[in-house]
């Protein structure tokens, strides 16, 4: 379908991304004689003002150096500016605030000769155009947005099957960390790391962890999967599921899964019933990251962010990824998964080698309980099983993939003061030890780019 003018792009954005964008900077491609849409990119409004040139200069080099690589530089640009006003001020005064940023990604745009044809600012339920001087279809106190559902764009979607999921805001908070849990709940991750994180960090008995971090997620899941959730809204079933977990379930499964091959080998319930369950308790962990091991949220965040992708849900995804890379910037798992979701890889291809590596795990058991005992009656240990530390196959596949290359750090994601060498035994825990959280100034995030 068409779309005619500033009224129509702004109605069209949330079914262009999935979600309600919110305190967000949308950039959308542009290709051909006729603008067709192409690449996307989102990301957080920086929180300062003086974060606003280098933002919008790395966010025009990122959407226009990704069309090169897939061969289709963009013809042009459409930049969206969406947040809804604080208390005492009004739509008109957010879109004035912004105006800077709005031309700062005008010019950096044309800097790479890549014009920007419309920019907007959606703010307290109006749009205003920052390039239409014309004040009879652009007016200066802004045009009020279409009713949902109502327009054109929205029976296009609905015909073609594309859902509007809430705004980011309301996905955002399915995965936050819920701080009515925080005091009980960090009382539990402290008792369970001072005993779980030197058995992890002891080669000799990693492994065993792993066992029984993916046993005790195990039967989570299956907990989780005798109670439905369907048919009632996102809060209900949240609550729901974070009833059924205690504190030191959570806690056990959260610091199991900072092993890198545990939480690989809990990558592999990415499809069919287990998918399902495996996302519901991905989420309810991740809400159990609270205060000082809001960072530990990296690894169920990229799980969850894995398996949204992996059945077909983009946008639960990148909101997911984005979310890890918030809690860790420097997270490689979640960084290569975020890349390769924005970059169109096809899951299916992950999902064989995740399909492979459990086979031959499998395998590998079954070889182990037919060895049982030699004719001594001694127990044989199995040698066939991979070793703890040489798994990885996500990260092996997408590196082999060369997404490794083209997966920078999104704009305002890392913070210096929080970088820090992956750690050589294989392991993110040894490094959590002596966290410092929260260091650093505003909300920022990630991005998504598509």
């Amino acid at each position: 379908m068409t779309l005619r003018g500033p009224a129509e792009l702004a109605d069209a954005l949330p079914y262009l991304m999935g979600f309600h964008p919110t305190d967000s900077v949308v950039m959308v491609a542009l290709h051909g004689p006729r603008g067709r849409f192409g690449g996307r990119l989102r990301v957080g409004i920086p929180a300062t003002q003086r974060e606003w040139l280098p933002v919008a200069e790395q966010l025009a080099e990122c959407l226009v150096e990704a069309g090169e690589r897939r061969g289709a530089r963009p013809d042009g640009i459409v930049v969206f500016l969406c947040q809804d006003p604080v208390e005492g001020e009004t739509g008109r005064v957010v879109m004035e605030r912004l105006r800077p940023l709005a031309q700062w990604l005008r010019t950096a745009c044309g800097s790479l000769d890549v014009p920007v044809y419309e920019a907007l600012c959606i703010s307290d339920g109006r749009f205003w155009s920052y390039c239409c001087p014309d004040s009879r279809c652009c007016p200066a106190e802004g045009t009020a947005m279409a009713m949902q559902g109502t327009s054109v764009m929205a029976a296009a979607a609905a015909y073609a099957g594309i859902q509007v999921r809430g705004s980011l805001r309301d996905m955002e908070s399915r995965l936050e960390a819920r701080m009515s849990l925080s005091l009980e709940q960090e009382r539990a991750l402290d008792d369970t790391a001072s005993a779980l994180v030197p058995r992890i960090l002891d080669q000799g008995s990693r492994e065993q962890v792993g066992e029984e971090t993916l046993r005790l997620a195990r039967r989570l899941m299956k907990r989780l999967g005798e109670k439905a959730t369907l048919g009632v809204g996102w809060p209900e079933a949240d609550s729901t599921d974070d009833r059924l977990l205690s504190h030191d379930e959570a806690a056990a499964v959260i610091l199991g899964l900072q092993d890198r091959d545990t939480r690989d080998r809990a990558a592999a319930w990415m499809e069919g019933p287990e998918a399902d369950r495996a996302l519901r308790l991905w989420r309810a962990l991740s809400r159990r990251c609270v205060r000082r091991y809001a960072e530990y949220a990296a690894a169920p965040l990229a799980l969850a962010g894995w398996v949204s992708w992996s059945t077909g849900d983009e946008p639960a995804a990148r909101v997911a990824l984005s979310l890890a890379l918030r809690a860790d910037p420097e997270y490689v798992f979640a960084r290569l998964l975020h890349q390769a979701c924005n970059d169109g890889l096809d899951p299916e291809s992950l999902r064989r080698c995740l399909r492979g590596e459990h086979a031959s795990e499998e395998a590998a058991d079954r070889a182990g309980s037919g060895a049982g005992s030699d004719s001594g009656g001694r127990t044989a240990t199995p040698s066939s099983r991979p070793s703890a530390g040489t798994g990885r196959p996500l990260e092996h596949a997408m590196r082999k993939r060369k997404i490794a290359r083209s997966a920078p750090s999104a704009p305002g994601a890392a913070n210096p003061a929080r970088r820090r060498p992956a750690p050589s035994s294989g392991t993110a825990v040894g490094r959590n030890r002596a966290r410092t959280i929260g260091q650093g100034g505003g909300r920022r995030d990630s991005g998504d780019q598509r």
